[in-house]
């Protein structure tokens, strides 16, 4: 009997997708699911006549795979993981590989990989990005963890995945142990940013300037020959364009509450680990969790009733304002994800390779755009580059983009409209641009209080002085300046 190239666990929608992809591209798959009749079903059905190879156990499953053997996991992140690699690792042989493509924490990422090679197996975390459709046609997909097992699976990942224009593969190798699901999890909260920046920008248009469906609809269809050409805007386009059973535009049918799975947060969560301000992505975040509350904020209308004043100025320039401005906050919250993958970088001794990261996304995945592909210059040109910002085309850029943000945030303030990614991008531009920030006061502040101790501008940096602020505190200062 032929063996699998590849195996494959879960046949939920993604898996599914995956394994049809994989079969397409002339790999042969064993599959195998928990609830058995769900294979029975697949290779019966939409797999039948394909060389896909259905099994009943788990020892089956095993069996029907090529050495080393591949075994893709897509299940669900968390426990049923590390569930799937007990039951796996007695059935398989030294330098067989397991692959975890689900949304994993990339922490319980680093804690498999060890755990998996102490057995003598090699571990792949890949973040696959793209939802049901890349995974059919060409998913983003940021593989990491053992390094050995990547001449394994690069040909299929490589294979599989998306292409760019002159056919470089969105997927190459993104370092070890966690590194992979760390750059999906990044990848996660630059989409949470995008996708709250577009809707700033459409209650904006809806709210302030009256705009209906359809004419948005235009707006987003002109804006996506743009530099904001991408897969957000597009879907935004289309949307905007659908209607509901009643003629009316559906997306206007739909309660006001949204959802999130969790990588937002983890994004945000990391950031706040290594001291990184990711502020747009963080109040994308938050964005979600504020209108989950809707009972709340039906009351709170009520309470603090505004009328927003009737918009005087040019409508057509005001929307070409808000174009630049979700373009200028745009760059900020792709400054401030690839800021935080530099520092997790260093923490947990990942090479990565930034230019690489910007051209793994630039198809298949969610976050898809034109404008990666300047990304991924800046760092091809400045692989030490410390910030997105002091790209020269970036600094060019943000500095033509800057009059237009301004207005627009300052409208939004004025008029009340909430525009917190918008608005917080630009406070984050204003004080990395700063020289002489208050935080001297701050420092001030806590050696008072906590005799937390300050350096100061006339003696060399790593020098720390306590003050003995009252005149009857002590001259003993705190241990740990950064408390």
């Amino acid at each position: 009997m032929e063996k699998a190239d590849i195996g494959l666990i879960g046949l939920a929608v993604m898996g599914e997708n995956l394994i049809m992809n994989m079969e397409s591209k002339g790999f042969t798959v064993a599959v195998f699911n928990r609830t058995v009749e769900k294979v029975d079903a697949f290779v019966n059905g939409r797999a039948k006549g394909k060389k896909i190879i259905g099994a009943h156990t788990m020892q089956e499953f095993v069996d029907a795979l090529a050495k080393p053997r591949k075994v893709f996991m897509m299940v669900k992140a968390g426990a049923a993981v590390d569930s799937m690699i007990e039951q796996l690792i007695p059935l398989l042989e030294p330098g067989d590989i397991l692959i975890d493509g689900g949304n994993s924490h990339f922490p319980d990422t680093i804690r498999r990989t060890k755990y998996v090679e102490e057995k003598g197996l090699l571990y792949v975390g890949t973040g696959v990005s793209g939802g049901e459709e890349g995974a059919l046609k060409g998913p983003s997909m940021m593989p990491g963890g053992s390094p050995a097992a990547w001449p394994h699976v690069k040909p299929i990942f490589q294979a599989i995945c998306a292409k760019v224009e002159d056919g470089s593969p969105c997927c190459d190798w993104v370092g070890e142990n966690g590194a992979g699901h760390f750059v999906k999890m990044v990848h996660n909260g630059i989409e949470y940013g995008d996708m709250q920046l577009i809707c700033e920008s459409y209650q904006l248009m809806r709210d302030l300037l009256g705009m209906s469906d359809d004419e948005m609809h235009e707006v987003f269809k002109a804006w996506n020959t743009t530099e904001l050409d991408s897969y957000l805007i597009e879907i935004t386009r289309d949307i905007l364009a659908y209607k509901d059973k009643d003629g009316s535009a559906l997306v206007e049918n739909i309660l006001d509450t949204a959802g999130q799975k969790g990588t937002g947060k983890w994004t945000g969560i990391a950031a706040l680990d290594e001291g990184v301000p990711l502020t747009l992505i963080g109040e994308a975040v938050f964005a979600r969790c504020l209108s989950a509350m809707k009972a709340d904020r039906v009351e709170a209308a009520k309470a603090y009733a505004r009328k927003i004043p009737a918009f005087t100025g040019d409508k057509a320039k005001f929307v070409e304002s808000i174009r630049q401005a979700l373009y200028a906050s745009k760059i900020v919250s792709y400054a401030q994800g690839y800021t935080l993958m530099r520092t997790a970088a260093k923490t947990y001794g990942w090479n990565l390779n930034y230019g690489g990261i910007a051209l793994m996304w630039r198809g298949g995945c969610i976050i898809r755009s034109v404008f990666l592909g300047k990304i991924k210059e800046a760092y091809d040109k400045n692989p030490e580059l410390s910030n997105l910002l002091l790209d020269p085309y970036f600094k060019d850029t943000i500095g033509k983009l800057v009059p237009a943000w301004r207005e627009v945030a300052a409208a939004a303030l004025s008029y009340g409209i909430p525009a917190p990614t918008m608005t917080s991008a630009l406070s984050y531009f204003d004080g990395y641009t700063t020289e002489r920030l208050p935080a001297n006061l701050l420092q001030a502040q806590r050696d008072y209080f906590g005799a937390h101790t300050y350096e100061r501008l006339d003696a060399p940096r790593g020098q720390f002085f306590h003050t003995n602020w009252t005149g009857h505190g002590g001259s003993t200062s705190a241990a740990t300046y950064n408390a």
